[in-house]
């Protein structure tokens, strides 16, 4: 069985073998000139690691200098001969593209069909959990989650390692089940702190459990087909409490997502995971996120800030960890452009089908820009075809809004300027907008806590953290005047063979 992929351009690809897991996404990469390469050099784990792929592809909101880069794989990681660590993989929407067989501006629609499309997960038998090639129990003399696995630090400010890509799946007996990411941070031999932000379903299974005086068993799944982690960011009230995610990474491949038991507690893994932390988050039991380095900083989150270090998280007792042989443990930089395509594409495919429902046909795209993380900014493009769509284009954006609540500023642009160009809606907004009349501000809505304005010392008129101010910047022209607003029309020429050192593409 192949697939059929199309080029970053839109046009038609020769087949491709289908992608299971993570090394065949990577053997994919392997035929695309500049999308993965490869060290021996060696690299420590500890804030090393993340700051040279801060200057070779991390881009979104790390702090410059960055660039747009190749995925990267660390093949010699000083003190775990066993592992590689592999960032960046989705670090780009042209890579996301080839990884899900859809051109880069198709992958709002892409996501979109997948959510309206979904394939539930099927448990499979032992002889595919290769998750499971390798088993550390707990109860292993010299069990030691530190040194088993190289958690990263993305700096040296960090409350302690990492696992920044650790798939959470966990189950309610009467709700469902539920997969999340979430940061969690090594705290000792056998324990993780766990960081719920506000509404995540999971954190309310781990809450009734809880209430009950249950552990909560979990698995935490590492080196994934991309389909499954890039599924798993969407969220309510596109999937409702008790969704389960996976069924979206089925939809994108048209096939199930393969489930195996547990080996030592009473939960389902990724079977063709390259790692799995077994284990229970214990009732009742709370840590400060930086007991062992008291630096008052979490990590650096989405909008480029390090986050501050939490008080009280619960706890992670970790029960074994399986994994393949010699396997290949990801990681992201946390601010860095991987986030903008596993928090944002999804962003945009849950805003497109709303708006597709509630106004056919009027939003043509929608584009979750990287400046916000992938959450905090998103672009919409409208067509207008009558001048009541002047105010449709407004009702847009409140729906987005409220499909959305962790959006904070929607700009809304015609259907000829280019919304993945920010040079282009950056020129829509200060030629085709004026400021009193454009700019509509909506006062203290729910927002996301992780955004360091969105707090009463920011603002003493906000209730609560996470809640903010939200924007709407309508650059969309007037109907009546849309003869004015009217672009330069150029001929359109075949430029290759003027500049064919330049390997451009027609059309």
């Amino acid at each position: 069985m192949t697939a059929q992929v199309d080029s970053p351009d839109g046009r038609a690809m020769t087949d491709e073998p289908p992608i299971t897991d993570l090394r065949t996404a990577l053997e994919r990469l392997t035929r695309y000139p500049g999308q993965l390469i490869e060290t021996d050099h060696p690299v420590d784990p500890a804030a090393e690691l993340a700051g040279v792929y801060k200057r070779i592809g991390a881009y979104g909101t790390v702090a410059r200098p960055t660039r747009l880069g190749p995925a990267m794989m660390f093949n010699s990681v000083t003190g775990y001969p066993d592992s590689r660590v592999l960032v960046g993989l989705m670090a780009s929407r042209e890579r996301v593209g080839i990884l899900l067989d859809s051109p880069p501006r198709l992958l709002t629609q892409r996501m979109a069909e997948a959510v309206r499309n979904p394939q539930g997960p099927v448990l499979v038998g032992a002889e595919e959990a290769l998750c499971q090639q390798v088993i550390h129990r707990a109860t292993d003399p010299g069990f030691d989650l530190r040194t088993l696995l190289p958690a990263p630090t993305n700096t040296p400010d960090d409350a302690g390692p990492y696992f920044c890509l650790g798939l959470v799946l966990g189950s309610d007996p009467e709700l469902g089940t539920d997969v999340t990411i979430h940061r969690l941070c090594v705290q000792s031999h056998d324990e993780m702190s766990i960081f719920f932000a506000p509404g995540r379903h999971i954190d309310e299974f781990r809450r009734r459990a809880e209430a009950a005086g249950r552990p909560f068993p979990i698995s935490i799944n590492m080196g994934l087909d991309p389909a499954i982690p890039i599924g798993a960011t969407f969220e309510a009230p596109t999937t409702p409490l008790g969704y389960d995610e996976l069924a979206i990474a089925g939809g994108l491949r048209g096939t199930p997502v393969g489930l195996v038991d547990c080996v030592t507690v009473e939960q389902k893994a990724i079977a063709r995971a390259e790692i799995v932390i077994e284990g229970y988050i214990l009732p009742d039991v709370r840590v400060a996120e930086d007991q062992n380095t008291h630096t008052g900083h979490a990590m650096p989150e989405f909008p480029g800030y390090n986050g501050p270090a939490n008080p009280s998280l619960p706890v992670i007792k970790v029960t074994a960890i399986t994994t393949r042989h010699h396997p290949i443990l990801q990681t992201l930089v946390g601010p860095g452009e991987e986030h903008t395509s596993l928090a944002g594409i999804p962003t945009e495919a849950s805003i497109y089908n709303a708006l597709d429902a509630a106004l056919p046909g009027f939003v043509t795209a929608v584009y979750a820009h990287t400046a916000g993380g992938g959450k905090f900014l998103s672009i919409l493009e409208c067509n207008k075809t009558r001048p009541f769509d002047d105010g449709r284009a407004r009702q847009a954006a409140l729906i987005a809004f409220g499909v959305y609540s962790e959006l904070k500023n929607i700009i809304l642009v015609d259907a000829d300027v280019d919304i993945f160009d920010t040079d282009d809606v950056l020129w829509a907004m200060q030629t085709r907008m004026q400021n009193d009349i454009d700019i509509i501000t909506i006062p203290a809505v729910a927002g996301h806590v992780l955004d360091p304005t969105q707090s009463p010392a920011y603002n003493p008129a906000l209730p609560a953290v996470g809640t903010t101010a939200k924007t709407i910047f309508d650059a969309t022209v007037p109907y009546h005047l849309k003869a004015t607003f009217e672009r330069a029309h150029f001929t359109d020429v075949d430029p290759r063979p003027y500049a064919p050192d330049l390997n451009l593409l027609y059309p």
